[in-house]
């Protein structure tokens, strides 16, 4: 029989796809973007899979729909995205603004399924001076789970592309569950250095079209490797793989740029007035932008034996192809973010690229969906009172400020020194 999970703010469905390649029942999925939601259904039509705002789920007529009382479910998975100006305090779970994580944690509360994965942006960490993920990781030891919290880096996974992402995964079945090891070696400045690049991901595409309602058709060729077979899966056509027209000052920047290079690189003449404006900002007290973390890159040109950039919302519009003059297409976003060529996306340009980058890597979900299933089980008894079983924050030498006051706020928790959270869950 297999594992049952539910998927929260599922987005296109990255997990769902991750968690099915590895053998689970995706039985309900949520969102509350429409386009998203419309590309679920798509790709995963024997998914019971809502529109709705989280905040308005009856998760109580959920599990009645499904079939499934409280505590039979196996694995819950997503996670709210985090606001990153909640209210610090006592005031924290009155805050308006946090809805999203306590309707998170009233899901938990009814699902009561046996073991959960949240996923969320590293800003995570070190939102509201650390108070945020130090609020939510205290309500699910409350609950009764013994969580572990992580920050992820992809490309050890075999993801062609440098995305850092915190995860926290949590059991009530007294498991002491450790994350999965990395599948590759990486090393260098930000891990820069894998076996798993860029090229791995999309050379094998046909070259792109300049019409977006062209449909290409695959290169007749063999895989060149088990990665490479994953992403074309048994597509028939190529869709999404376009780009655009470029011209005037824009191409001559694309065109200027070397691997690795970004705006700043750029002679001041090629450069964005905009660019140039927040290049040379000052805040209040005098600071130069330099000292703040640098002038934003705007268009970034992309080394083909490295792993990508992350995908985000505008990549077709930033990332330069390593070889090519022009931008990352849709179908090169989604297959650095491991989506097969079989996965079509809905809505237009600007709404499919914002659901890839929104996404969790497939093969990132499919890597944690195996390691819960094959290392751990889902029919332990529930022994376990909750507890933070530990954390890493970063894998750089050095810890900042900022992450320095969420690992002594976490430090506490792992000590079982857990603030009261007071009636929370009343």
């Amino acid at each position: 029989m297999k594992p049952t999970a539910i998927s929260l703010f599922c987005g296109a469905g990255g997990c769902s796809l991750g968690f099915k390649q590895a053998g689970y029942s995706i039985l309900y999925a949520n969102d509350k973007d429409v386009a998203a939601v419309e590309t679920y259904k798509k790709n995963f039509p024997d998914t019971l899979c809502s529109h709705e705002d989280i905040d308005n789920l009856d998760f109580n007529e959920i599990m009645m729909t499904v079939d499934l009382r409280p505590g039979e479910l196996d694995i819950l998975v997503g996670g709210p995205p985090c606001q990153g100006f909640s209210t610090a305090g006592a005031r924290f779970w009155d805050d308006p603004r946090n809805y999203l994580l306590k309707s998170y944690i009233r899901a938990l509360k009814t699902i009561n399924p046996k073991w959960f994965i949240m996923e969320n942006v590293e800003g995570l960490l070190t939102s509201n001076e650390g108070k945020y993920v130090f609020e939510a990781a205290s309500a699910f030891t409350e609950l009764g789970y013994d969580i572990r919290i992580e920050k992820i880096y992809s490309q050890e996974y075999g993801v062609p592309q440098r995305r850092k992402r915190v995860l926290i995964v949590g059991n009530r079945l007294g498991h002491d569950f450790k994350m999965p090891e990395p599948t590759l070696n990486v090393s260098g400045q930000i891990f820069r250095n894998s076996d798993v690049t860029i090229s791995h991901a999309i050379n094998s595409l046909p070259s792109a079209a300049s019409d977006k309602f062209q449909v290409l058709k695959p290169l007749d060729v063999l895989p060149v490797d088990n990665f490479d077979l994953l992403l074309r899966g048994n597509s028939a056509e190529i869709t999404d793989h376009y780009f655009p027209e470029i011209k005037g000052i824009q191409l001559e920047r694309i065109i200027a740029l070397k691997p690795g290079q970004t705006m700043k690189d750029l002679p001041l003449r090629l450069q964005h007035e905009s660019f140039k404006k927040r290049a040379n900002r000052r805040v209040a007290d005098g600071t130069p932008t330099e000292k703040r973390g640098g002038a934003p890159s705007g268009l970034k040109k992309l080394h083909a034996n490295e792993p990508c950039l992350t995908i985000t919302g505008a990549a077709t519009r930033e990332l330069i192809h390593p070889v090519e003059d022009r931008p990352l297409t849709i179908r090169e976003s989604a297959r650095i973010q491991t989506f097969p060529d079989t996965f079509n996306f809905c809505g237009n340009a600007s709404q499919k690229i914002q659901q890839i980058g929104n996404a969790i890597p497939p093969l990132l979900a499919r890597i944690f969906a195996e390691h819960i299933k094959d290392d751990y089980d889902f029919n332990a008894k529930a022994i376990s009172s909750g507890k933070m079983l530990g954390f890493l924050l970063t894998k750089a030498n050095a810890m900042s400020p900022a992450l320095k006051r969420t690992e002594l706020l976490l430090g506490g928790l792992l000590n079982n020194n857990k603030d009261q959270q007071g009636n929370l869950f009343e």
